[in-house]
């Protein structure tokens, strides 16, 4: 089957752009930001670029994952708990018994994201949405820094 490519668009970059979000989360769970996202895109009148997305700590991580059934966000969870599991027997539990299966899970999934922006929109699929993953199971304050690297609209 033959591979079609899209029009090229070339474009310079003029702008990098940088805020950090603070997010509270609940406890264990995905943490949509993809309306936070999307609106430090439009704010800063983002053209064509790459949105960077990082999360400062060990024990959540972010992830582009289905928005559409709830169940997928539940169903990675417990996924995620058989991988690393409470009851292993970690040396490292300082912090509790959540602690270091947060750590693994978050190295699995990673603290980082980058996303095409494409006529001043983030170009995520149809049923995809971004999300800070809270590992640990009391709520914490996480930050999230968004940096843009792109042309202005």
């Amino acid at each position: 089957m033959p591979s079609r490519m899209s029009p090229i668009i070339e474009t310079k970059p003029e702008l990098i752009a940088t805020t950090t979000l603070r997010i509270e989360t609940p406890g264990t769970g995905f943490i949509d930001i993809t309306a936070n996202a999307a609106s430090f895109i439009e704010q800063i009148s983002a053209g064509e670029g790459i949105l960077l997305i990082y999360l400062r700590h060990t024990s959540a991580s972010l992830a582009i994952q289905e928005n559409a059934d709830p169940d997928v966000q539940s169903d990675l969870i417990a996924a995620l708990d058989r991988l690393a599991p409470e009851n292993a027997p970690w040396i490292h539990d300082v912090e509790g018994p959540d602690d270091m299966p947060a750590h693994v899970k978050a190295m699995l999934n990673g603290v980082s994201l980058h996303i095409p922006v494409v006529a001043a929109k983030l170009a995520l699929g149809t049923w995809q949405g971004i999300y800070v993953i809270e590992h640990r199971r009391r709520p914490h304050s996480r930050e999230v820094v968004l940096q843009f690297i792109g042309s202005r609209k």
